[in-house]
Formats: structure tokens, C-alpha cells, sequence
């Protein structure tokens, strides 16, 4: 199964940056900042890569999968809100749960997962399908962090111009317009800086899970049941949803699948930054993090099965 040798290549990556980590060659500092770079520089250019092609995506799909993706997150934000009910202790926690149920490591592993199960060109349907991740992580996101209900008080309009927002807007506007034979002096630097993502990303995943205690993940009932719920219940009811609505609607069956992946990361790494942020005890979702991270190497590639 090629998917399940893919994720098996990028777990052992992951294991290389946990290596480096003990090593005393990542953590601290360089962390952050290669995290920094990744998500405001590579990820972006990776982006941006995925429609410097000679074929573009087609152009016919960029509405349909606005319809799926903010309909996706939708679904989310109410399995989200009803699950937690059943994994939290308080309101504090729950909140923290409705998080780590909603919101997935789509921008930071998702990314380049796609690439490598669906090809490159496959990151624009990705990328597409994760538009309104910025809106719900940082409206609905830091409301569910913070204790709170589903809010509009924390959103900052500014992150719909982040890095990777502009990228995915620009991507849109090169398909929409059918736009090729980008110079080869402008698409190569593009693509080879946008491929670090792949290992930067993944590198720096490994280094973070040296920092926690990987005994605690494992023995924690709780986690387990988030684990299943997030690799599993959720990007399978999601899947099936948007393929039993593909047979009166006209999405693509690659658009479900992309879905779905994209669906299925581990928890979301914006989860520990905002429990920092906002002073709440990150060590339950540090845990789950981890675990889901670990757990994907076998659960990505058995969601693919279903395609």
C-alpha cells in the first residue's frame, strides 16, 4: 500500500527531528524559528507551487470545494461542541476537547501528507478545502480555549492576510484565469524552497514530542478516546457524508478523498500556542498532540482504504 509506505517515510522523519532533539541540534529557539519559517515562507511558496505547472487544476472545482470546505467545518463545529460533552470534566475542559475534535494539523502536516499521497498538484485542492480553517481556529478556536462559547470577539480580520491566505488566494486567481508558463527563473525557486516544507514541518513535529512525556499520552483513557474521534470518527463521517451527497450533488470523488485526509491530521499545533497565550495548563493537549501525531502513520494511510 504506497500510502502506508508514504507514512512510514515522513514517521521516520519525524523520528530523525525527535533524535535531533535529544542530540541538542533542534529544540528552544530554533524550533520556533524554523516553525516561523515553515508556516510564513515554505508553506506558502508550497502553495504557490502546487499551480506553476504546465497543467492547472481544474478551474471548475474552485467553488465546490468553498461549498465542501465551509460545510466541512460546519459539521465540525457541531460534533465538536456535542462530543466534548462526553470527554470533558468541566468547562475548561471541554473546551479544550471541542478544540482538539474541530481542528486538525492541516496547515503544518496536512500540506505535505496531500502532496504525498495525491501529488503536488493536490495542495491547491488542500489548501482550498482549508480557507476557512484561519476564520473558525481563531473565532470558534481561542472561544473554546478561553472556556467560552462560540464567539466573533477574538477575530482578527488581519489573518485573513496571512502568508498562507494570500498564497491560497493567488493560487485561486492563477486557476481562475488559466494562467501558465510561469518562468523557470520565478517557478523553480518557488518549488524548491516551497519542498522544505515536507521535511521542516515534520523535523520540528519530532523535536516538540521530545519535550513531553510520552508514558503520560499513552495511559491516559481520555486521549485514547480523543485519538479515535479525530483520526477516525470524524474524517469518516465526513467522508461518508460528502459521499452520500456526491450522488445527487456534483462534487469530485478526489475532492471527498482530499477531504478526508485533510480531515484525518492529528490534533491542531495552534492548540498548545493558545493555551500558553491564554494561561491554561497544556499538558492535556501536548499529549493528545503527540498521539494523534504517532497514531497517524497507521491511521492515514487506513483511511485511504475507503477511497
Amino acid at each position: 500500500m504506497d500510502s502506508a509506505v508514504q507514512m512510514i517515510i515522513l514517521l521516520a522523519v519525524v523520528a530523525i527531528g525527535y533524535v535531533a532533539n535529544k542530540c541538542n541540534l533542534m529544540g528552544g529557539d530554533f524550533d520556533k524559528r524554523l516553525s516561523a519559517f515553515v508556516i510564513d515562507i515554505s508553506c506558502p511558496l508550497l502553495i504557490l507551487s502546487s499551480v506553476f505547472g504546465e497543467t492547472l487544476p481544474d478551474r471548475e472545482l474552485i467553488l465546490p470545494l468553498l461549498a465542501v470546505s465551509f460545510a466541512t467545518y460546519g459539521l465540525l463545529l457541531a460534533m465538536a461542541m456535542f462530543l466534548s460533552r462526553f470527554l470533558g470534566r468541566d468547562d475548561v475542559e471541554r473546551g479544550l476537547f471541542s478544540f482538539m475534535v474541530m481542528f486538525a494539523n492541516v496547515g503544518f502536516l496536512g500540506y505535505p501528507v496531500v502532496s504525498s499521497i495525491f501529488g503536488p498538484q493536490a495542495v491547491f485542492y488542500a489548501a482550498l478545502l482549508n480557507t476557512p480553517n484561519t476564520l473558525f481556529v481563531f473565532v470558534f478556536g481561542v472561544s473554546f480555549i478561553k472556556g467560552g462559547g462560540a464567539s466573533l470577539r477574538h477575530f482578527d480580520p488581519r489573518l485573513l492576510l496571512s502568508p498562507a491566505m494570500i498564497a491560497s488566494y493567488a493560487s485561486i486567481a492563477i486557476v481562475a484565469l488559466g494562467i501558465t508558463g510561469v518562468p523557470r527563473v520565478i517557478a523553480e525557486p518557488v518549488r524548491l524552497v516551497g519542498s522544505m516544507t515536507v521535511p521542516a514541518a515534520l523535523l520540528v513535529i519530532g523535536s516538540s514530542m521530545a519535550s513531553v512525556s510520552l508514558g503520560g499520552a499513552f495511559l491516559q483513557p481520555r486521549v485514547w478516546a480523543l485519538a479515535v474521534i479525530r483520526l477516525g470518527i470524524v474524517p469518516i463521517s465526513i467522508f461518508f457524508f460528502f459521499k452520500a451527497h456526491s450522488l445527487v450533488l456534483p462534487i469530485d470523488p478526489l475532492v471527498v478523498a482530499i477531504n478526508a485526509v485533510v480531515i484525518g491530521m492529528p490534533v491542531a499545533s495552534y492548540g498548545t500556542m493558545f493555551c500558553l497565550r491564554y494561561g491554561r495548563d497544556d499538558t492535556l493537549m501536548v499529549q493528545a498532540t503527540m498521539l494523534t501525531t504517532l497514531l497517524s502513520a497507521a491511521t492515514i494511510p487506513l483511511l485511504t482504504l475507503l477511497f
